[in-house]
């Protein structure tokens, strides 16, 4: 049996090493991507860290983690008809089956029926294959100008932000946005925010991420550290000016930032909370809820990006108008994937790291 090298989960919390494993089998709707590159998110580590059990996820072990793919089509199963080998291909990570009624809304990110990139076996992008189900839904071609290093930069955490810009909290030219947290998502927020017209707002405790903030677009930056909500909204009132900001996007999710994104807000604002919790909060916090009436503040989640979504975003990165590849900060192997899960509690990664060798 053909074999392939993949980054194997065996414990939760415990070393991944490279193994040799089976390169998956696929079924007559799926195809087999070749991987040439595959982002290292912050979920990626969550998920080995054991934590959202508190929202029903567990993950079978042993398994490949990694769910933001660039690669190229190695082989189809029999049943597929959109797809080539050969051709270029991005891999969201919510896999849908097109079949329920939000998949047939267009809101294939809210399937009845979905499957994680990252819990699904076979599936995993720190391999150098995958296995990809549903593939005419779930593989999308890559236009000519997107690269798979763009593709791997866009395949969570850019188009997560992109749906939380665009379409839940609505981003309009010339709206004061603030973004809380510039890791993956917070970076992708700045640059998608600026990119639609957006005065952006960056707020970090490292001035390293801040740096990072303004190369992606942001306007101000407000170093976090040692500050309270109430006083980051007078920092951020000090800036704009008395009424605050229309948007906020929580990039890190928890009761700290979720606060700070509220306090920021103007009367009438809109907050998306683009971040899940850690162990720290289990999936509760608490919102100050007489404020939210007073202040006529909307609070939304967002969840990955629609299908149906993909070709207006890969258009504007086609085009130019968004650059997801310039956020990648390092590029590393296979072997050194464990290395980064280790960095990432301390914050240490900033921007995406990407693994690019696959020997």
């Amino acid at each position: 049996m053909a074999t392939m090298r993949a980054v194997q989960v065996e414990q939760l919390r415990k070393p991944m090493e490279v193994r040799e494993i089976p390169i998956p089998e696929i079924g007559d709707e799926d195809v087999l991507v070749r991987i040439t590159a595959s982002g290292i998110c912050r979920t990626d580590w969550h998920v080995w860290n054991g934590d959202w059990t508190w929202a029903g996820l567990n993950l079978p072990i042993p398994i490949t983690l990694g769910h933001e793919i660039g690669g190229v089509v190695e082989r189809i199963g029999s049943g597929v008809t959109r797809l080539k080998p050969g051709m270029r291909v991005c891999v969201p990570f919510n896999y849908a089956d097109g079949d329920c009624p939000y998949c047939r809304n267009g809101m294939q990110n809210l399937c009845d029926n979905a499957a994680w990139g990252f819990t699904t076996p076979g599936s995993g992008g720190f391999a150098q294959y995958a296995r990809v189900p549903n593939a005419d839904l779930n593989c999308i071609e890559l236009p000519e100008n997107v690269t798979e290093k763009d593709a791997a930069a866009l395949g969570c955490r850019y188009m997560t932000s992109y749906r939380a810009v665009r379409s839940r909290a609505r981003v309009q030219a010339g709206e004061i946005v603030v973004v809380v947290g510039a890791g993956g998502v917070g970076l992708s927020a700045v640059q998608i925010a600026a990119a639609t017209g957006g005065l952006v707002i960056a707020i970090d405790t490292k001035e390293s991420a801040l740096r990072s903030a303004e190369r992606a677009g942001a306007r101000h930056v407000i170093n976090s550290a040692g500050l309270s909500p109430e006083d980051l909204r007078e920092s951020v009132t000090k800036i704009v000016g008395s009424k605050g900001a229309e948007v906020a996007i929580d990039a890190m999710g928890g009761q700290n930032t979720t606060l700070t994104a509220l306090h920021t807000l103007a009367k009438g604002g809109r907050l998306c909370v683009a971040g899940l919790t850690t162990q720290d909060d289990q999936g509760q916090i608490q919102i100050p809820i007489d404020q939210m009436v007073f202040n006529e503040w909307s609070l939304v989640g967002t969840l990955g990006n629609p299908h149906s979504q993909y070709p207006d975003l890969l258009r504007l990165v086609d085009s130019g108008t968004l650059q997801p590849s310039k956020l990648i900060s390092e590029e590393i192997s296979l072997s050194d994937v464990q290395s980064v899960f280790d960095r990432i509690p301390s914050f240490e990664t900033e921007g995406f790291v990407v693994v690019t060798d696959f020997q």
